[in-house]
């Protein structure tokens, strides 16, 4: 009885075989062609790589013109044409190359274990602004998260104006797809790599095989959901009354009110003028106050008296006399003054004795 776990897995190191003339000796019924513009800042390099596409598609039996008038590529099958597939491989060349990515990695489209996928990005985020700086978060600091993301997918990847395209395995343009969706969504990049790298690791254990891997994975909660600032100035409702509110005051009213609508002409312009005076007087005294703030002298700090030196504190000077004449006897690496009187007397017995 065979396991039904072993049949669900694929052997490593198992590849479909290729398809040869043998699968298909007759050929197609039908023409199929396909064709793409080119920006025409792409010309000079399409014209210089242009008998390499030939080369390549000629090996497929497809055949590729170049229109520099018209500014487009066409690629279109052969009576000797036998893969099916082989047509939408050149069509998937064509669109990369007009796309901006180098020849020696579009090539890479015609082998059977490689695909590719052209990301739309431009209409994802609504402010020009905005949108190239998530574009450049997709780079990175000289290019380094595209750089971790290429390595982890092993997919080449290479971001052009609206566009993100992608050339590498099936399951490696699935998850740079995802990532390059979420930077757009504002989702950080580094969160979408640690996750693949926990992944890579995962992987390797075949024990996890049949296991679920969400308990290895990390949940990145969203932060940038901010909670509303209340305003300084809160507007609160009065309560309803049916009765309108008080008239104003008019300006004769006011007047009326104070006895100054009696007054003569002049009378009121005397007080008028009176009322300006004291004003500016007001306004002299202020300013005068202000300037005599400089000349007022700060406050002295109290003199601290310094406390005579006590009798228990003071220095016994003989005391240090006397450690000074010891430490001259005895000296670091000479003899104390007996010992050398000593020596000497030895020495001069030894030359009598000569």
């Amino acid at each position: 009885v065979v396991d039904e776990s072993e049949l669900l897995t694929v052997p490593d190191g198992w590849k479909e075989p290729a398809f040869t003339r043998e699968d298909n000796p007759k050929g197609l019924l039908e023409e199929s062609s396909f064709a793409t513009l080119f920006p025409k800042y792409r010309e000079a390099y399409l014209k210089e790589c242009w008998p390499l596409v030939q080369k390549a598609l000629g090996e497929h039996c497809v055949n590729a013109a170049l229109d520099l008038i018209e500014g487009s590529m066409t690629v279109t099958t052969t009576k000797k044409t036998f893969d099916p597939y082989a047509i939408i491989r050149a069509r998937d060349l064509i669109k990369l190359l007009a796309r901006s990515v180098p020849f020696e990695q579009a090539v890479r489209i015609l082998q059977d274990d490689v695909a590719c996928d052209i990301i739309k990005i431009g209409s994802l985020v609504r402010k020009k602004e905005t949108f190239i700086k998530r574009r450049e978060r997709l780079l990175g600091p000289k290019g380094s998260t595209l750089k971790a993301l290429e390595l982890l997918t092993n997919c080449y990847i290479m971001v052009q104006g609206n566009t993100v395209s992608a050339l590498g395995p099936f399951s490696g343009l699935k998850e740079v797809r995802k990532v390059v969706l979420d930077t757009m969504k504002n989702i950080h990049p580094i969160y979408n790599i640690k996750t693949l790298m926990i992944k890579r690791e995962l992987a390797k254990d075949p024990e996890l095989r049949t296991q679920s891997w969400e308990r290895f994975l990390p949940k990145f909660k969203r932060k940038n959901l901010k909670k509303r600032k209340e305003p300084k100035k809160k507007n609160t409702k009065k309560e309803y009354t049916p009765f309108p509110p008080p008239q104003p005051e008019s300006q004769i009213d006011k007047e009326l009110a104070s006895g100054e609508y009696f007054l003569k002409e002049r009378q009121k312009k005397r007080k008028r003028m009176e009322e300006i005076k004291a004003k500016q007087a007001d306004a002299i005294k202020r300013r005068q106050e202000e300037r005599n703030k400089a000349f007022i002298p700060p406050k002295e700090k109290p003199v601290v008296k310094t406390k005579k030196a006590s009798a228990e504190k003071k220095i016994d000077i003989e005391a240090i006399k006397e450690k000074v004449k010891n430490a001259k006897k005895k000296k670091l690496g000479a003899l104390p003054e007996e010992e050398v009187k000593l020596k000497m007397a030895a020495d001069e017995k030894k030359k009598k004795k000569k």
